[in-house]
């Protein structure tokens, strides 16, 4: 696991578009594992600022969003469709055949979700998976107490989860999850995260035992996973100086091989 702290969440954001232009420059048809929220939306337009200077094509690139939420019309605005409509994919040349994203009114939920899994197989599997960290240490909407084996699957979200999602509106209780062993399988996996709030669960989930409690935890196990976050949201890491020594003289291995 790779720690890298960054200053501001608009270097985090930066550095994160940045790796994923890179990864679609070195793999044209990039399978790439999507995420929402507030922590995304700076990645978001930066990579759409850079397609629209030229400086990326992603016409070949296939993508899987995490979740999605189950109850409403995919055009309502509280779905992650819209979501990812809106701050994304309108403004770039993915091909809507090359979207996959889970249903929020699935006929059947265990075939919808099996599905889903089928065509991620179909793909060749997730080359790079972004992910956010929940306030309880949850990726996707693997709450606390998930498999760390599991797929695709139906959850029931936390009242934390729906607090920090939809503030005192009601929100919707269940969600299709990307499940923790479907994440696990990524080639390579980035978390993102942001601001004090995250503090806790990213300290559990970089220094923490592995746990079900903490999900996210579960990614210290992964063979190329960076967790990729701001000051604020490194607050309580007990190691922060030395991750930070480690990313300042990471480059050097090369200068001292050549001595």
């Amino acid at each position: 696991m790779e720690i890298i702290i960054l200053p501001s969440y608009d270097q985090v954001s930066r550095e994160i578009s940045n790796r994923i232009i890179s990864a679609v420059h070195k793999k044209p048809d990039l399978v790439l594992g999507l995420a929402t929220g507030k922590t995304m939306l700076g990645i978001y337009q930066k990579i759409v600022q850079d397609y629209k200077k030229g400086r990326v094509d992603l016409r070949k690139v296939k993508t899987f969003n995490l979740d999605e939420y189950i109850g409403f019309d995919s055009s309502d605005s509280v779905t992650f469709h819209s979501y990812m409509n809106k701050n994304f994919f309108s403004q770039v040349n993915i091909p809507p055949e090359n979207i996959f994203m889970l249903p929020s009114r699935p006929k059947n939920i265990d075939a919808a979700c099996h599905k889903f899994e089928e065509e991620i197989k179909k793909a060749g599997g997730i080359d790079l998976q972004i992910l956010g960290i929940g306030r309880e240490g949850h990726i996707g909407f693997n709450e606390p107490s998930s498999s760390l084996q599991a797929r695709t699957r139906v959850k029931t979200l936390t009242k934390t989860t729906l607090k920090d999602n939809f503030g005192l509106k009601k929100g919707p209780r269940f969600a299709l999850t990307m499940g923790i062993g479907t994440i696990m399988d990524s080639k390579e996996i980035i978390l993102a995260a942001s601001g004090k709030q995250k503090a806790e669960a990213v300290a559990g989930a970089v220094e923490g035992p592995i746990s079900a409690s903490c999900p996210a935890s579960i990614l210290q196990f992964h063979k190329q996973a960076r967790i990729i976050i701001d000051e604020k949201a490194a607050s309580l890491l007990k190691r922060k100086d030395y991750y930070k020594w480690v990313w300042k003289h990471k480059k050097e291995v090369d200068d001292v091989i050549k001595d």
